[in-house]
């Protein structure tokens, strides 16, 4: 399994996380739309936080279901967690933070959060 290494832009946020990144989501809902990101979905257990969970700033909208994670330094948003349907702690990480994945390699699909 592949490691990547991760983080936000200027490093406060810093995090790895376990698995192989060969298909993305592009959502457009009204933060994802705003911020750009590119997110790949992962079991909670496979991202692991390098840097102290105390600099994380949080955002929760809409349903206050995924905590969305971003730095208060740079403003980058590396990664969010929530449940999956089947209840399974989930991260999703924005592979735009993840300086070893070629995004033009990836299958993009487009998910339509601003319906829920």
């Amino acid at each position: 399994m592949t490691i990547h290494q991760g983080s936000c832009h200027c490093g406060r946020i810093a995090f790895e996380v376990e698995g192989e990144v060969t298909e993305v989501f592009d959502c457009n809902c009204s933060m994802c739309r705003r911020r750009g990101g590119l997110l790949a979905a992962f079991p909670r257990s496979a991202l692991r936080l390098a840097t102290p969970e105390a600099d994380l700033s949080t955002y929760r909208f809409n349903r206050e279901a995924v905590a969305h994670y971003f730095c208060s330094r740079c403003g980058i948003a590396p990664f969010s967690e929530g449940k999956a349907g089947t209840g399974e702690a989930m991260a999703m990480v924005n592979v735009r933070c993840l300086p070893d994945v070629d995004l033009a390699t990836l299958k993009i699909t487009q998910v339509d959060g601003a319906s829920y």
